[in-house]
Order: C-alpha cells, then structure tokens, then sequence
C-alpha cells in the first residue's frame, strides 16, 4: 500500500506539480517526433526495404534520440528547477524565467520539426553537415527559405504553436502548480538528479552512427533524431580518415595506387614510393579556349537521351548529338563543391568535408596547375557571391581571376588574385542564389571578349545557380510556372542555347572548346547509403572539331578534364587521379561516389563501400534496375585498391602531398 502511495505521490509531482511543464513538454517533443518518423516512412516508403524488426530497431532507436535531444533541450531548466530557491517559487522572476525559457525551447522545438520537412523532401535524410554549412551562409539560405516558402506564415504559425501551449498549460492549471508548489532542494533532488543523470549518461553514450546499422538509407534515418543529427555533423564536419576508415600500410596503399593510377601514355617521373607524378605524352597539341560550364543538379534523368519525354533540354539535347557524349558518367557527390573539387582537382571525395571547404587548401596541384604550364588565362564566373562555400578562397588559391556578385564578403586577405564584381546595371534577374543563366553568360561572353582582344588563351569555369530551389527566373522565357523544379531545368536549358546561339557569332568561337557538365544530380534520396542512379549525370564536350560519338564506357567525374586533355593531345605533368578515359584499358574503368561519411568506388558492376566504422562492403550493381545485392565475399583486389585511393587522397591533403611544387 506504501509502495503505491509513494507511486502516486511521485506521479503527481510528475504531472501536476512543480516538474509537471518539464515532463509535458518531453512527452510533446517525443510523441511529434514520433509522428515525424511514421510520416517520413510513409513518405519514403517506396525506398524502403521492409524489414519489421529493423524498423522495429529504427523506431526503438529513434526514440532514445528523441529522449536524448528533448532532455538536451531542458537540461538547463531541469538544473533551473533544481536550484532555485524555494522562497522565490511563484515570484515574478521565476515566472519570467520559465515563459522566457520555455518559449524559447518551444520555438526551437516547432521549427526544427517543421524544418525536417522540406530537408527531407530536399535530401531524404535527418539534418547532416549540409544543415551545419547552411548557418554559415546565412544570407543566401534565409533569402533562399524567404523565396521558397512563406515566411511570415511560417512565423505566425510559429508563434500561434508556442502561445496554445501556455494557454493550454494555463488552462489545466499545469502552470498554477508548477509555481505553488514550494518544494524544498532535498525533494527537489530526489525528482531531478535522476533526470539529469540520465540526460548526462544518454548524451554520453549515443553516437549517430548507431543508427547506421543496416544497408537501407531509409531505416537508418528513421532511427535518428534531426536536431541529434545535426548536432552530431556539427562536431564530425571533418573526418580524420586514419581514425575513422578501413587502412592499408601507407607503402602498400600507394603500391595499389601507383599499379592502378598509371594510363596507357603515362610513365612515373620518380620511383619513391609515395610520389605519384606523371608525364602524359599527347600527340599534335593543339590550345583552344575552354569554357568549363557546370550546371546546377542537372541529373541524367532530365535529357531525352536516358529516357524523359518532356522535352525539358532540347537544346542539351541537340548539342549532345553533335558532341563528345558521355552517357555512363558518375558524379563524386551530392553537392556543388563536391563537383568543383572532382572537376578541379580530379580526386575522389575524401571524407568529411569538401577541398573547397577546407583551411590550407591553397595552390594545389589542379588543372590550374596545367592551365599554367600552357598559359591559359582561367577564371571562375559565379553569378552569387563566392564567399558562399568558400568558392573564391579556393579558386583564388589556385590563381582563377574571381567574378562574382560581390555581396560584401570579400576575399580572403591571404589570397592574392583579381576579383571582379558584376555591377547591377549587368543584371535583369536575381534570386537568393544569384543572377539567372542568361545574365551570368553574358559575364562569359564579356571576358571572352576581353581575353580573345588580349590574344590569350582562356579557361572559364562557368557556375551555373538558377536550377536551384526557389527556382526562379526570368518571365517570358519557357512556358513553365516559376518555382518547379522542371521548369528551372527548362529555362537552364534555354539560357544554354541561347549563350552558345551568342558565342556562335563570336570571332573567337571556332577555336574555343565546350565543356558542359552537372556538378551533381537534383536529388540523392534512394534505399542505399550511396545511390549510383542518383550521382548518373549527363557531360558533352563541344565544338571539338571532331565527328560526334558516344562514349558509353564507365567515367568518373575527376576524368572529365584528364580526358578533355587528351583530346586536346596534351603533353604534361599530372599529379592527379583522374585519367584520360581513352587512356585507360578495357575493364579498368573505374568512378569514386560519396557522401561526406560513406565513400565507393564502383568498378565492372561491383560497388565497394567503405565507411567511418571501418567496414568493407561490396554490392554487385544491376544498371538495369540500378539495384545493389550486397556480396557475402569480399573481393580483395577491388577492396584494396578502394581503400588505396582513398586513404592516399586523403593522406596526401593532410600532409600537404598535393600542393603544387
């Protein structure tokens, strides 16, 4: 009978007393989260491999995230209640505290729900470092979330959520209690240090990657929690490869690399052991302009060629059949600097991340470094402004003349290069992200001018932004409505016909050579922690003078520009991964795929993954459904050279390996 009434007593501080709005608003942030989790399963549900004990263990796991995220939340107010004198209980002061606090926490709480929403639809994930790297930029993302979607109703609603609470808890009388009843410390200890205890000891103990525990994407972002998650890219944006990933010995991991790296027409310049430079010997050299353009998300599925009937590129299209195609070409990764990193550096996509992004990353052995040994003159045209992922630093650091939309983010002291800012009366259109296609070649058209006046060759890495959400632009151009996806891709397109319509008419036209790739698919959602379909984007290269063909073997990304080279018959010195795709034997193809954790190379239809627990898998892949079936045995050869390519890469940066000499 004791034990019962000690029971109810207990209970009835829980829930009526001075810990009751704690307890209330743990049970309210872990049943939405519940909700949140059924609805993203159903939403994804055509991704999902239905498995009920692993969405048993997904559902089950998810919610001691939710108990560890929602304890986070009231940590402090948890010690609040703890300390507080008991005389002062019920004052204006403890009052003021608690609204204060509570509607602070509220806010946090509906909006970092609300916000999974559009990230899932976005990513198909929990928030990771994509999130983090969002808070940095803060003009662009607002800008961007302002255009997107309605702002002040989202802010209203906000507010509404946070103020029926306390009406709520008012009306109950939840908060007459909490603020009567006058506990002394010593009870006071008795209810809280235990929720703190456990708080500590969950905050301890769980780490993100327990939720990875099978090989379908969609259970393993079930079972997290989104403000855990991010919380957990927050601290592991940058992962130390050596701590974290399956190893070789630094000797035998550059014996593999040095055995698979080689192409038909190079020879090492040193035999030590970890040097991995090269002469390429080209035949009958020839320098033209090369403009590099990078299209913004322009998956493969969006041309006519892999099959969309909506004629959404038909100016792609047309191109592409007068060009070098490439219809079997990987992306390294799901973001924009991830593709100007393969493109620039033409390395596979080392683990936390990017190059672009990172300290120290100045005057690495690039294209650039090439570009110079021939004496182009290259140049990065943004239409935002490119402090945004640290673009400039980056492109500056490896002696690109910078022009962008100068938003009063200059360049990094330490970085010396020129940096033109594109003046408003050159603009027509702007969004978050920055200036429409159009006006952004017209920037192209403008310095290729300027440098064929000059009589020097020129490179331009030309980075396209209108293909992204809000996806606006122009009117008038495309008979389309603004905001949709399809449309922004139709109006990339017919900017693209347009500015190639313009160069047509230029002097220095018939020498200059296209390059127009994606920098990464529109979305990388799908069952699997890598899902190759998603990273299948579209590359031609144009005006070459050669006749028209398709080029249908396997290519990574970081080839692109060792293979342009080839075509161009270039004689020089390479420090890169990349090869010339026309170099490479018969069955040697090979393309590296990644996201900032998970990390695959995918080689004569076998996938093989590696991750941040030091796991090895490998997967055969089907093209025809674009499935995986993962291999029970490893195959050793292709593991190692996987794990080769990525530990040097990664051991190369860290030490310095890549800058330029």
């Amino acid at each position: 009978m004791n034990v019962k009434k000690s029971l109810a007593g207990i209970l009835g501080k829980l829930t009526s007393g001075r810990f009751s709005i704690l307890f209330i608003i743990l049970g309210l942030y872990i049943t939405l989260s519940f909700l949140t989790r059924v609805v993203f399963l159903i939403w994804s549900a055509k991704h999902l491999d239905f498995n009920f004990i692993y969405l048993l263990r997904a559902f089950a796991t998810g919610l001691i995230f939710d108990i560890t995220a929602g304890l986070s939340f009231l940590l402090l107010y948890a010690v609040y209640l703890l300390l507080f004198p008991k005389r002062w209980i019920g004052s204006w002061v403890d009052r003021i505290f608690t609204y204060f606090y509570l509607s602070i926490v509220l806010i946090i709480i509906f909006f970092s729900l609300m916000a999974e929403f559009p990230f899932w639809d976005e990513f198909g994930v929990r928030f990771n470092f994509i999130a983090v790297d969002y808070l940095i930029y803060t003009y662009e993302v607002v800008s961007n979330i302002n255009q997107s979607y309605p702002l002040p109703l989202i802010v209203a609603v906000l507010i509404a959520f946070v103020t029926g609470i306390f009406i709520l808890l008012n009306k109950t009388g939840v908060l007459r209690n909490a603020f009567s009843d006058k506990l002394p410390m010593r009870v006071r200890s008795i209810y809280m240090l235990p929720v703190l205890a456990v708080a500590f000891l969950l905050l301890g103990i769980m780490k993100n990657k327990q939720a990875d525990f099978s090989n379908n994407l969609v259970i393993n972002e079930l079972g997290k929690n989104g403000v855990f998650s991010f919380f957990a890219a927050l601290r592991s944006n940058e992962l130390d490869y050596d701590t974290f990933y399956p190893k070789l010995s630094d000797k035998q991991a550059y014996a593999v690399l040095k055995k698979t790296l080689l192409q038909e027409n190079q020879q090492y310049t040193s035999g030590q052991w970890d040097n991995i430079s090269r002469l390429t010997n080209g035949k009958n050299e020839i320098h033209p302009n090369i403009i590099l353009i990078t299209i913004e998300s322009f998956s493969g599925e969006f041309l006519k060629a892999f099959g969309n009937k909506d004629n959404l590129t038909p100016n792609y299209d047309s191109l592409a059949n007068q060009s070098i195609f490439f219809t079997n070409l990987y992306a390294t990764g799901t973001r924009t600097v991830r593709g100007m990193e393969a493109l620039t550096l033409c390395v596979p996509p080392t683990p936390g991340n990017s190059i672009v992004r990172r300290p120290h990353n100045e005057h690495i052995f690039s294209i650039a470094t090439i570009l110079r040994q021939k004496t182009y003159h290259p140049y990065f045209i943004y239409g935002g402004d490119g402090y945004f992922d640290n673009m400039n630093n980056f492109f500056g650091g490896q002696g690109f003349d910078i022009v962008d939309r100068d938003r009063g983010n200059p360049l990094s002291e330490q970085i010396e290069t020129h940096r033109y800012n594109i003046p408003t009366d050159e603009v027509s259109f702007e969004n978050a992200w920055g200036i429409c296609d159009e006006d952004l070649y017209k920037q192209a058209i403008k310095y290729a001018d300027k440098s064929s006046s000059a009589g020097t060759p020129f490179f331009q890495f030309v980075m396209t932004t209108s293909n992204h959400k809000p996806y606006t632009f122009p009117g008038g151009r495309i008979n389309l409505p603004q905001g949709d996806r399809n449309a922004a891709v139709k109006y990339t397109d017919y900017a693209l016909g347009k500015f190639i319509a313009v160069a047509q008419q230029k002097p220095w036209f018939k020498n200059t050579v296209f390059l127009i790739v994606a920098d990464h698919c529109a979305s990388s959602a799908g069952k699997w922690e890598i899902n190759i379909d998603k990273h299948h984007i579209p590359a031609i290269i144009y005006n070459l003078q050669q006749p028209a063909q398709k080029i249908q073997r396997l290519i990574s990304q970081i080839d692109l520009l060792p293979t342009l080279f080839g075509y161009l018959g270039w004689s020089y010195n390479t420090a890169l991964y990349g090869k010339d795709i026309n170099q490479v034997k018969p069955g040697a193809e090979r393309a590296f795929l990644g996201n900032y954790r998970t990390l695959g190379m995918l080689k004569n239809n076998l996938f093989t993954q590696i991750d941040d627990r030091k796991r090895i898998k490998q997967f055969v892949f089907t093209t025809a459904n674009q499935s995986l079936t993962e291999q029970k045995k490893l195959d050793p050869a292709l593991a190692d050279e996987t794990v080769a390519n990525y530990q040097t890469a990664s051991e190369r940066f860290k030490n310095g390996k890549m800058r330029a000499r």
